[in-house]
């Protein structure tokens, strides 16, 4: 049997990171241990969440699940460290790849100016038969070619303060981050901060209730991916990323 390929250490030379998703808990499915690393050493990380996942409790009428998600989400983000949240507000569950989505990302992009961009898994599937959700792919997919139209001036012009908008052209994204990608290269040490990201997860507990997964728990699930991960970088939990570089000839 093949041993899985070893993993590289993610760059942590960077200050700002901007972490773009499409719904509430998609971070703490296994990134959030990360992102409690990075905030301890001082760095700053803001989340976008494109829905507010109104769509995702079954036995909840979309508008009140959208301010208990929201509310979740926040609270998750505490305790990782980050304060810094913005809730777009697209329609969860049929969100489209396009220039839309690019639009809306690019902003974002522009207003929080990082030097890295994480988003999710956008492959089609997990690295099985486990078919991915066609949001994460939408938005994985929009969030690289935001980053790049973000630093072109005739993109969205009317974002820019030329084009009646009070943003400038930021092209200075270095690379986007891909959490749970089935072809992950690089990974990062969560040993120390996993405690923090199943903290996170559990913060979601109405949304965790609606799928009704008996007798699920948030830390075994997370710590079997991370140690798995962590073989394979040489420690004892990590959470693995695919490495998109955004600079030509890198």
């Amino acid at each position: 049997m093949d041993r899985p390929e070893p993993l590289e250490p993610l760059r942590e030379d960077w200050e700002r990171a901007l972490c773009v998703v499409a719904h509430p808990d998609d971070m703490e499915f296994g990134a959030a241990a990360a992102v409690a690393r990075w905030t301890g050493q001082g760095k700053w990380v803001g989340y976008t969440l494109v829905t507010s996942g109104e769509a995702g409790i079954d036995a909840m009428h979309p508008d009140a699940c959208r301010e208990v998600r929201e509310a979740e989400q926040v609270e998750s983000c505490r305790l990782v460290g980050v304060t810094d949240v913005d809730f777009l507000r697209q329609p969860d569950g049929v969100l489209e790849y396009g220039v839309p989505l690019r639009r809306l990302l690019a902003e974002q992009v522009r207003r929080h100016r990082p030097d890295v961009v994480v988003t999710g898994n956008f492959r089609e599937t997990w690295g099985g038969r486990n078919l991915n959700q066609a949001d994460h792919i939408a938005v994985g997919r929009a969030v690289v070619d935001a980053v790049r139209d973000a630093g072109n001036r005739w993109v969205f012009t009317e974002q820019l303060t030329e084009g009646g908008g009070d943003l400038e052209p930021w092209g200075g994204v270095r690379e986007v981050w891909a959490f749970g990608s089935p072809a992950s290269t690089h990974a990062v040490d969560t040993t120390d901060s996993f405690d923090a990201g199943v903290a996170s997860l559990e913060a979601h507990a109405a949304y965790i209730d609606g799928l009704g997964w008996q007798d699920w728990d948030a830390r075994e699930f997370l710590e079997g991916m991370a140690r798995q991960t962590g073989q394979r970088l040489g420690t004892g939990l990590a959470a693995p990323f695919e490495v998109f570089p955004m600079g030509w000839g890198e």
